[in-house]
């Protein structure tokens, strides 16, 4: 298990274990087909958000896409 980091989410300051933003989003129990996230200043992509590691003090902006009618 990875020791918790310290990351800011929407502004929001976390502590994490998750080492990578795939494993954030689903720590938050969000779609990973249905997220865009920003990762200090830069998109990640969706198709590769397991490829982008998180360390101490990283900034992610995340929306996450609902659907309605």
């Amino acid at each position: 298990m990875t020791a918790p980091i310290t990351i800011i989410v929407n502004g929001d300051t976390r502590h994490t274990a998750a080492s990578n933003i795939a494993a954030l989003v689903q720590e938050l129990e969000l779609d990973p087909a249905k997220v865009a996230v920003e990762h200090n200043g830069a998109i990640a992509p969706r198709s590769d958000l397991a490829g982008h590691a998180l360390s101490e003090g990283d900034r992610l902006e995340i929306v996450h896409f609902v659907g309605g009618g």
